[in-house]
């Protein structure tokens, strides 16, 4: 991991851009620390890290101010990496479905999302193999938001992530329900119950799927981007007492 550039946040916060070999990617931490911070993980949709930045940095400003250190990376074929000319014909076939009215066929979702759960996956262990390597960073770590099915992996094959919360907000192949039956970690899931781009009975359906002992399911009224702040302040919530 190579740090790339340094600055002090206006309330403190100690934001650093790395590169972690081709894999560009942030770290957040918070202004005081007296032992080495928990670690959240930022999910993000595949819209490139500078797009993404002004959420991302929000999330992760309110984060350090529960004591939590975060991360985030750009994923395949996002940003100024390489582009990946399957995921966007797969993107451009979404589109023309959705325009058209039509369904999203399986093909689709399948071409979407599973090649991408398989190249993010092991990129998000190596770079948390890199960021618990640092000694202002702790565990334990938990996973929050971003591309489900890649939260779901995540929690299936990553024992260092003690909790997550998942947003219910992307497509999900058929073949993710069996990896969710896997998870048992504690969820926290959000769901938008108006969401222009999501099946909601999937999600519903993928939520009584997981085997977790602990899960909570929060549906709120409104569209994809309308997540209300009290949402975000349970989350935090939720981190603190699984992780702190």
């Amino acid at each position: 991991m190579d740090f790339t550039s340094e600055q002090r946040l206006d309330d403190g916060v100690l934001e650093r851009e790395f590169t972690l070999g081709e894999i560009p990617g942030i770290l957040w931490t918070p202004a005081s620390a007296s032992a080495p911070a928990p670690l959240l993980l930022l999910g993000h949709p595949p819209l490139g890290l500078r797009k993404m930045y002004p959420r991302l940095a929000a999330r992760a400003r309110h984060c350090a101010a529960e004591g939590f250190a975060t991360a985030t990376i750009e994923l395949p074929g996002s940003g100024d990496r390489p582009r990946w000319p399957a995921a966007e014909q797969a993107r451009a076939d979404l589109r023309r479905a959705m325009e058209a009215g039509e369904p999203v066929s399986d093909q689709i979702v399948d071409a979407l999302i599973l090649p991408l759960v398989d190249k993010a996956v092991p990129e998000w262990q190596a770079a948390l193999d890199a960021l618990l390597s640092l000694p202002e960073i702790g565990g334990p770590v938990g996973y929050s938001g971003g591309v489900i099915s890649i939260g779901i992996r995540l929690a299936v094959v990553e024992p260092r992530i003690s909790a997550a919360v998942l947003f219910a907000g992307s497509f999900v192949p058929r073949a993710m329900f069996d990896e969710a039956r896997q998870v048992t970690i504690p969820l926290h899931v959000l769901l938008q119950w108006d969401d222009e781009g999501n099946n909601r009975q999937a999600a519903l359906d993928l939520f009584d799927a997981f085997s977790s002992k602990e899960k909570s399911l929060h549906a709120h009224l409104g569209g994809h981007t309308g997540v209300p702040q009290f949402a975000g302040d349970a989350a935090a919530q939720f981190f603190t007492r699984h992780l702190k």
